[in-house]
């Protein structure tokens, strides 16, 4: 059994200590919303926040985030409100097909909170997430306008 909090919720799983993140968040915690991607924590689909840092959840065990604070794209909005970062990208048409979308909003939440007016180098940088569908011009429109709101 494992015990994590997700999203300010306290979940009790039946897993074993060395399942992937993303499994207990998908498959036992029921929260769709971070996808697998690539399963070897390349792509970025699985991004969540721990204790707010940016994390690939495919490539973290549930035992290693044990008595950690996980956010996914299903509790970044408050009390109704979108998260800047999803209001910024509604307004930019970021999503193509969308798949990719949910972890790299959450990378770039984790960005603005470190970092609020990053430059494009810092974008750069930061944010390695991929998009099949080559988004990535309205991605950095959305985060100048996401750091500007």
């Amino acid at each position: 059994m494992a015990n994590l909090t997700i999203n300010g919720k306290s979940f009790t799983l039946d897993v074993e200590p060395d399942t992937p993140l993303l499994w207990a968040i998908r498959e036992n915690a029921g929260l769709t919303g971070t996808k697998y991607g690539c399963g070897i924590a390349q792509c970025g689909a699985c991004t969540v926040h721990m204790d707010g840092a940016a994390v690939r959840s495919c490539g973290v065990s549930v035992s290693e985030a044990e008595g950690k604070q996980i956010t996914t794209i299903e509790g970044l909005a408050s009390e109704g409100v979108l998260h800047k970062v999803q209001q910024a990208w509604l307004d930019n048409d970021v999503p193509q097909c969308g798949y990719c979308q949910s972890g790299m909003i959450m990378a770039v939440a984790a960005l603005l909170k470190d970092n609020p007016k990053p430059t494009d180098q810092d974008i750069n940088d930061t944010i390695t997430n991929i998009c099949r569908c080559g988004t990535f011009q309205q991605v950095r429109d959305a985060i100048h306008a996401a750091a500007n709101a």
